[in-house]
């Protein structure tokens, strides 16, 4: 997978969000600002 740079259009890609409901990106296209946060070893015994 190759790094996307600064300032570059994110690619659309799709989550499972904790009501059971799988979200894309591109949903918001136009209507929101998006902030992804990841917490790498988050929930696990790590």
């Amino acid at each position: 997978m190759a790094l996307i740079e600064a300032g570059a259009t994110a690619p659309d890609f799709s989550l499972d969000s904790h009501l059971d409901e799988t979200v894309k990106l591109s949903d918001f296209k136009g209507s929101k600002n998006v902030l992804f946060v990841s917490y790498p070893l988050d929930f696990t015994p790590t």
